[in-house]
């Protein structure tokens, strides 16, 4: 029997084997490599108290149709959560302010959707800008504070932008390229709009009656899990080193022991897939390595029902804010949850650059996080349970020339090698699915041949 590795069993290596189930029948036997325990990667799903808590990543956009046509074709339609519509603050200036409306990532399509978020002088700034001249290359890619705070000032960045992305991809405006953060803009940029503030306009997203998140009612775990049985793959506790040529197929190595595949696909962050792919893919490991990383921190609590917990959908934090968080959700508020016993809160922690992950103790993270939430709210926490779950080396940093740096690593594949995972083509797990799904045609395409 004809045989395909995948290396890693986070949601781009489920998702792969499905697909390649879906696709070659029981002819060919199926093989996850990982040695976690509990497959699902970055998506994990706990009980904390009465409640199932996702503690990796909890929702996905439903403007994105991947996960969303995932979903209804394992027959998970039916446990789709949306969001209450709550609306999040931002934390600026020591104090909460509404986070403004019609925004694309952060950057304002008006100047009077920031007031009081930002000082006069930031406002009348953005209200002038169209009329300033807009230096602008076709195909340029600035990083979006050079942007922004070229344009609009660097209260902007701070206040705003920086919160919503340091939630997304625990980096900041400085490590973000704004073809990955504002497409849209960058397009109409290169159409000829004369301003940012026309660029924005032009890029904001249609008005929708429902919320742009969605989740699943019982957590993650419930999608991991379909997949998985879907999949039909045996899983390999097994932390693959490399990969080599054996013949017309390959030799998957690790820990002492190898295996040989007619096809791989790689399913990993950037920094293990670089050193997988070394012997047999050498300049796509050296674009893999080009691509940064990041850790993080997730700290969930359960608070009584009766905490003063406001009705937001969370909190994010403006940078050089005297708090160690950077974003907390207010899940029971975001997703209508309210009316059980106790309340659900999340805290994030964790920047590019810093060893906030690595080097903090538990201990620590629960000080923090308690004393974050006094902070912000102004009022004493008493927490019931937490947990901690720490991503390290998990989150990449989608800088200017990105795309053309995935580009160049997937065209150095040689043929029955794929890649998946979130360095790819965005960090959402609606793109990691997409990632997944053209790997999995990928290695059935070249294995196909070979």
């Amino acid at each position: 029997m004809s045989s395909i590795a995948i290396v890693g069993g986070g949601i781009s290596g489920l998702t792969a084997a499905y697909r390649l189930r879906c696709e070659l029948g029981e002819k060919v036997r199926l093989t996850v490599y990982d040695p976690a325990a509990q497959l699902g990667g970055i998506l994990r799903t706990i009980s904390l108290g009465e409640h199932r808590v996702d503690i990796g990543a909890e929702a996905f956009i439903t403007r994105r149709p991947e996960v969303v046509d995932l979903l209804n074709e394992l027959g998970l339609a039916d446990r789709t959560l949306e969001t209450t519509g709550a609306r999040p603050l931002v934390y600026a200036g020591g104090s909460l302010h509404p986070l403004p409306t019609r925004t694309v990532n952060g950057i304002p399509a008006s100047a009077s959707s920031v007031v009081g978020l930002v000082d006069e002088e930031t406002v009348a700034r953005i209200e002038s800008e169209p009329q300033r001249d807009m230096h602008w290359t076709i195909g340029a890619e600035p990083t979006v504070a050079d942007l922004v705070s070229l344009r609009f000032g660097p209260q902007v960045v701070a206040r705003l932008v920086d919160p919503l992305l340091g939630g997304v991809y625990a980096g900041s405006a400085a490590t973000t390229g704004l073809r990955t953060a504002a497409p849209g803009i960058a397009q109409a940029l290169d159409e000829g709009a004369g301003s940012l503030l026309a660029a924005a306009r032009q890029a904001l997203p249609p008005i929708s009656a429902t919320g742009i998140f969605g989740a699943i009612d019982g957590g993650y775990a419930v999608l991991v899990e379909e997949l998985w049985r879907r999949g039909g793959a045996e899983h390999r506790r097994l932390a693959v080193t490399g990969v080599e040529r054996d013949g017309d197929g390959w030799t998957v190595i690790g820990d002492g022991t190898s295996d040989r595949a007619d096809a791989v696909v790689v399913a990993v962050p950037a920094p293990r897939a670089a050193d997988i792919l070394d012997a047999v893919a050498p300049q796509s490991a050296a674009a893999a390595r080009t691509i940064p990383v990041a850790s993080s921190v997730v700290v969930a609590l359960t608070l009584p029902g009766d905490a003063p917990i406001p009705a937001n959908s969370g909190v994010l934090v403006a940078s050089g804010e005297a708090l160690h968080t950077k974003a907390i959700t207010f899940s029971t508020s975001k997703w209508g949850l309210r009316g059980r016993s106790t309340q659900v809160v999340r805290l994030s922690y964790g920047r590019f650059g810093d060893t906030v992950a690595r080097a903090t103790s538990d201990e620590q993270l629960r000080h923090w996080a308690v004393a974050d939430l006094e902070t912000v709210l102004g009022v004493s926490i008493a927490p019931m349970d937490t947990a901690v779950a720490r991503w390290i080396d998990a989150m990449p940093q989608y800088g200017p020339g990105h795309a053309e740096v995935v580009q160049a690593l997937r065209a150095e594949l040689p043929p029955g090698i794929a890649v998946a995972g979130s360095y790819l083509d965005g960090i959402g797990v609606p793109a990691c699915v997409a990632s997944a799904s053209q790997a999995a045609r990928d290695s059935v395409a070249r294995w196909g041949h070979g």
